[in-house]
């Protein structure tokens, strides 16, 4: 039993809490945040994976949103607002995206989301952004489903599979004259879709498909599917998936002593790959969603930039990060504008941003369809000529 003085002291302590809590807090009387200089906080949310297998894209997407977050928070301060980055680690996860979906649609400071890397996850957390009316943009997710649902808060800066697959077939076939064609893909929703979509496209242009076998994302040990590309001798090997398989399967093919030029689409555009693969990464060929955004002025001081700022070069996607969240700031800074200068809705937020025809970011010109695609983005071609990346541009397509 606890005595009259330890209950006293107890009531006492907790009303002290109690007046310190209150005298702390970020939330003010009509129920939004508010920074510690009283200003409304708005939030911007990323999810990408920064753990795991996929870590480096999944960083440079969260790195690429941040640098156009800091860059504007005096703009945004100007107006009345304290803006946020709220970066989440989904791990490349479908549950733990979705988990952490339902933790940003609660949280009403979020007006808008960057991400996801993977099509997998975007896919099933963007039916909690749509109930919540949070728009998201991806600045990776190829996957033809993501989109083709017609979800209003769906949008992305890049190009689909069903582009990419066709433009990687018809580089193969045309370009490096491949015949015979063997294809791997890791069972995932963008590995599938994309290796599915080019297997399609080179069939139709001609090409004998020799062997389509998936493998399993987290797989170290890929013996048995290249004995089976061995004996098979394809003139070409056509990957679906992500750097961390892609780049263990080129090294033990070549280790097999197969040469037949690799070849993937965009989820082996990272400098992982080539440090997995070493010296096999040549006669390797990529297509990627993401062009080199140093051929540009605007590329190359934010190239700078960010290597200023965090200490690393940029990936793939860190461009591409950067434009989808600059797209969603002008979205939101506009709704701003629209609401007299005060806290827009999230409806109203996501109504502007899709409705974005003409943005010019520094990877790519933004400009979204009905369905949230981007009608700007291109497909590139690249190929290595030595252990080095990024590798070596050899051509882009636009979509006819």
């Amino acid at each position: 039993m606890i005595s009259k003085k330890v209950l006293s002291l107890a009531m006492t302590a907790t009303l002290a809490l109690g007046v310190i809590s209150g005298c702390s807090s970020t939330s003010s009387s009509d129920g939004k945040d508010s920074g510690s200089d009283g200003k409304t906080v708005i939030k911007i949310a990323t999810q990408s994976p920064l753990s795991g297998g996929s870590a480096t894209l999944g960083e440079a997407i969260k790195l690429g949103a941040q640098l156009a977050i800091e860059e504007q928070k005096d703009k945004f301060a100007d107006m009345g607002f304290d803006l946020q980055l709220d970066a989440k680690d989904d791990q490349g996860d479908p549950k733990k995206g979705v988990a952490n979906a339902q933790l940003i649609g609660a949280d009403q400071a979020v007006l808008g989301v960057v991400g996801h890397l993977n099509s997998g996850v975007s896919i099933p957390a963007s039916e909690v952004y749509e109930k919540y009316n949070i728009i998201s943009i991806s600045p990776a997710s190829t996957a033809t489903d993501f989109t083709d649902r017609n979800l209003k808060s769906v949008s992305r800066v890049v190009a689909r599979d069903d582009f990419q697959g066709p433009a990687g077939a018809q580089y193969a076939i045309n370009t490096l004259k491949a015949k015979k064609i063997f294809v791997i893909q890791d069972k995932t929703a963008y590995g599938s879709g994309l290796a599915d979509a080019f297997k399609a496209a080179a069939e139709k242009l001609g090409a004998e498909i020799v062997g389509y076998e998936g493998i399993t994302v987290g797989e170290k040990d890929f013996n048995g599917v290249l004995n089976q590309v061995s004996s098979k001798k394809p003139d070409l090997i056509y990957f679906g998936g992500l750097y961390s398989e892609g780049g263990l399967l080129v090294k033990q093919a070549r280790d097999k002593g197969i040469d037949a030029p690799f070849m993937g689409g965009d989820g082996l555009d990272s400098s992982t790959f080539v440090e997995i693969a070493g010296d096999s990464v040549k006669n390797s060929y990529l297509t990627s969603v993401a062009g080199d955004v140093a051929k540009t002025e605007e590329g190359k001081k934010f190239a700078e930039d960010y290597k200023a700022k965090f200490n690393k070069n940029i990936e793939s996607y860190s461009a591409y990060a950067y434009d989808s969240a600059g797209v969603l700031l002008a979205g939101i800074e506009q709704a701003i504008k629209d609401n007299d200068g005060k806290l827009p809705t999230r409806e109203s937020v996501m109504k502007v941003v899709r409705a974005t025809k003409d943005y010019k970011g520094v990877a790519t010109e933004v400009g979204f369809d009905d369905k949230g695609d981007n009608t700007y983005a291109k497909i590139f071609i690249y190929k290595f000529d030595e252990a080095k990346y990024p590798a070596t541009l050899d051509g882009e397509i636009e979509k006819e």
